[in-house]
């Protein structure tokens, strides 16, 4: 296959291949990203494409491994290996925070600010900061996206307002 018909196909597919795209990251600017990575890695590989073959199998196959790959990525650069004997540094975390009177005090008055917000509001945001995605949290909630995004950036700013001693 010439190169020109190579890319017209391309093209063709890129429609399609950002709606996969999407449909794996579920987020728009990752799904662009995705789209990007895989047209570039196509036109990288494009004589190792074997002509009268299913071209859009073949782009198909390059996102998902693409995409599988950048997500084993951040799993393993997510996973903290403590090389110390003993995890002494792991399980030294927490009674480091305990030792200081002036952290227990200012972790209380944080949790006495957050546990005084109404439940519509305190709810999504612990999901937030225990790591939930915004899309998550609605899903489990039964809540529309907008809804949890503006419940989590109204409880930010009252938190701020509350806690604007402990800021500063």
């Amino acid at each position: 296959m010439d190169a020109a018909k190579f890319k017209r196909e391309l093209l063709e597919v890129q429609s399609e291949l950002h709606r996969f795209a999407y449909k794996l990251t579920a987020d728009r600017d990752e799904a662009n990203d995705l789209l990007q990575e895989t047209s570039l890695k196509a036109l990288d590989n494009m004589d190792k494409y074997m002509p009268d073959t299913n071209f859009k199998g073949w782009v198909y196959t390059i996102m998902r491994n693409i995409f599988i790959n950048n997500y084993r990525k951040v799993v393993r650069d997510q996973t903290f290996v403590d090389h110390t004997d003993n995890l002494y540094h792991i399980n030294q975390t927490q009674e480091l925070e305990a030792e200081s009177i002036e952290s227990n005090y200012d972790i209380k008055e944080i949790r006495r600010a957050v546990n005084s917000l109404p439940s519509e509001y305190r709810i999504p945001f612990a999901m937030h900061i225990s790591g939930f995605k915004y899309r998550e949290i609605a899903e489990k909630l039964s809540l529309p996206l907008g809804t949890v995004k503006s419940r989590i950036f109204f409880t930010r700013q009252r938190l701020q307002s509350q806690l604007h001693d402990f800021i500063a």
